[in-house]
């Protein structure tokens, strides 16, 4: 065979292994792709089918009961017993208005108790002086009637004067108009005993009246002394300063609750979806990074926050454009005495494993839908 004979039997084979290479990789590559596709859906159902068991957010805040220290009496401020931050216990005095004004008061309406008890008394001593009058009146009523009686008769004989006649007819007259109003007058009397003559003087209305000022004062002057509601931590006590004049109802400063802790979550609308009441929450706070801590779900909120508002948001405008909500979840803190201090409006993130898992027929149901 000749040299050109040769080179072209060589190029010819050349370019056959070259061909059956080309086909090896397009197979390959179509393997390669398919396996791709393969992997990436295995994944992804395998991702779908054990997802949507945590329900995570990290818009959630400590929350702590917390409430401005008042009192329902108006005074000026005596002594401020406590300081910035210290650790207070529920009954504990946290500050006093000047007791004078309320001593006096119950002074007052002290007096007044014992002066209506003698006015009872003296009321009850009237009302049988006045029975008694009754009586003597009512004889003598009795006797002008007689009189009358015996005069209506002898006038018809002349055996007295016309004159006489009348008088004894107005004596009559006069007599019974003062018995009636003796009557009414011991019946105004009685009335204010209660209808009781013989009543307790504790058990009448003037007394029971005198006894409930005394009772509203006694409760101002032990008002005057402001005491802790709950255990908590007292703030901005500064704000309380010795001959300030503090109204009724106003804050004077805050105590925030060392005990009554909880995590309020802000999931979305669409993550709640298998969250109930019970549920296990592992949260972690901003402040203490790496420590966890564990809760469940204590209750559900019915409505979201707008729903509080003053004027709740309308969608009836032809421009609505929809906006995901957020519903409040409150969470339970298992808490530890080795845990370091949670304080209200610390920034947590929270993760609610709802034990909810998917299943195929589920993605089923969905591509059919």
């Amino acid at each position: 065979m000749s040299q050109a004979g040769a080179a072209t039997v060589a190029r010819g084979e050349i370019e056959t292994a070259a061909q059956a290479r080309r086909r090896s990789n397009r197979a390959l590559r179509a393997l390669l792709m398919l396996g791709g596709i393969a992997a990436v859906a295995g994944g992804a159902l395998g991702f779908w089918l054990t997802g949507g068991r945590y329900a995570y957010t990290d818009d959630a805040y400590v929350r702590a009961a917390l409430v401005p220290v008042t009192t329902d009496v108006s005074g000026l401020v005596g002594d401020v017993l406590v300081h910035e931050g210290e650790h207070v216990k529920k009954g504990q005095v946290l500050f006093r208005l000047d007791p004078r004004q309320f001593e006096i008061a119950v002074a007052k309406a002290k007096a007044q108790l014992a002066e209506t008890a003698l006015e009872m008394e003296a009321l009850k001593r009237t009302y049988r002086q006045m029975q008694h009058q009754i009586e003597a009146k009512a004889a003598e009523v009795e006797n002008d009637q007689v009189n009358f009686n015996r005069y209506a008769n002898l006038v018809k004989t002349g055996g007295v004067t016309r004159s006489q006649y009348d008088d004894a007819r107005f004596k009559l007259i006069g007599d019974q108009q003062a018995l009636e109003s003796l009557k009414a007058e011991a019946e105004s009397v009685l009335a204010k005993l209660g209808g009781n003559p013989d009543i307790d003087v504790t058990q009448t209305p003037q007394y029971l009246e005198a006894a409930a000022v005394l009772a509203e004062a006694e409760r101002e002057l032990d008002h005057s002394a402001v005491r802790a509601p709950f255990d908590g931590i007292v703030t901005r006590v500064d704000r309380l300063q010795p001959g300030q004049y503090l109204s009724a109802s106003q804050g004077a400063f805050g105590l925030v609750s060392d005990e009554d802790v909880w995590v309020e979550a802000q999931p979305k609308e669409t993550e709640i979806t298998w969250v109930k009441p019970g549920d296990p929450v592992d949260v972690t706070v901003d402040t203490y990074p790496g420590r966890v801590w564990h809760g469940v779900v204590e209750s559900i909120a019915p409505s979201n926050d707008s729903q509080f508002s003053l004027l709740p948001a309308q969608n009836s405008s032809g421009n609505w454009v929809k906006v995901v909500q957020r519903i409040p979840i409150r969470i339970r803190i298992e808490r530890r005495p080795e845990d370091p201090p949670l304080r209200a409006g610390m920034s947590v993130e929270t993760n609610i494993d709802t034990g909810h898992r998917r299943h195929l027929r589920d993605l089923l149901g969905m591509v059919g839908g």
